[in-house]
């Protein structure tokens, strides 16, 4: 019986590890709608490999992969689909679709693959409660907003500076998965933001058009600016308490 169970266990956990591989083919179809101008299919293949990353994690904590797979390394698997993903598919859609200036294009890309590459490598990339020392390189958040926000290229190019250096620094981010503080409005929230996401890319038409519920686009600005406040309060004022809640578990 007890084989028999850690037989079941040892595939489960070859499951979770192929469902984490599976973000790179989907980021591999976002790449190839991207090149092909499907602009709506792009997004909405960038937002199945969101989830794809969202949901291997939890579960792989919850059947202990780590001990029952344990020839394939589940961090360093995530961190390859995560470069793919959450980097160089959404810089090459932000190059496709002219976000930035023309003559800052190529160079504020570059910046991004480059900052991106030294976050992953960090040594000190997590706390120990969870928190992301500098920005996590979620730019297939930051770059699909940009597009449907209608974020004009001046801006874009001053916003994706100033991520690029947070991403260098120690400037406390939230994995929103696993911080424990304030989960009970920031999960809702994500979850809230996610579907406004994909609400907004399935019903997608030009970027000179608002075609989707305003609920959506209130939810795209909204959450984005409740991170920056968690993201202040955990780094410079995480000791005080706000409404009664500590940053801090």
């Amino acid at each position: 019986m007890a084989l028999s169970k850690t037989h079941h266990l040892r595939r489960a956990g070859l499951a979770i590890h192929a469902l984490t591989a599976s973000g790179a083919a989907a980021g591999l179809l976002a790449l190839q709608a991207t090149i092909d101008g499907h602009i709506r299919a792009a997004l909405l293949w960038l937002i199945v490999c969101q989830v794809l990353d969202g949901i291997d994690g939890p579960i792989a904590r919850k059947l202990a992969v780590m001990e029952h797979a344990p020839q394939f390394d589940g961090h360093i698997l995530d961190l390859v689909v995560d470069y793919v993903t959450c980097v160089v598919v959404p810089v090459a859609f932000m190059v496709r679709m002219e976000l930035l200036p023309s003559g800052w294009q190529m160079a504020v890309a570059a910046l991004i693959v480059f900052t991106s590459a030294l976050w992953f490598a960090r040594t000190d990339l997590e706390t120990e409660d969870a928190w992301f020392n500098g920005f996590p390189a979620a730019w297939n958040v930051v770059v699909p907003t940009f597009l449907i926000l209608h974020i004009g290229p001046t801006w874009a190019t001053i916003i994706s500076i100033a991520l690029c250096l947070l991403q260098l620094t120690r400037v406390k981010f939230p994995h929103l998965m696993r911080v424990r503080a304030m989960r009970s409005l920031t999960i809702p929230l994500m979850l809230l933001y996610l579907l406004a996401l994909t609400v907004l890319s399935a019903t997608f038409e030009s970027a000179d058009l608002l075609s989707g519920p305003r609920w959506a686009y209130w939810m795209l600005t909204i959450t984005p600016l409740y991170l920056l406040f968690i993201v202040i309060w955990r780094t410079w004022f995480s000791n005080r308490k706000v409404f009664g809640v500590s940053i801090l578990p």
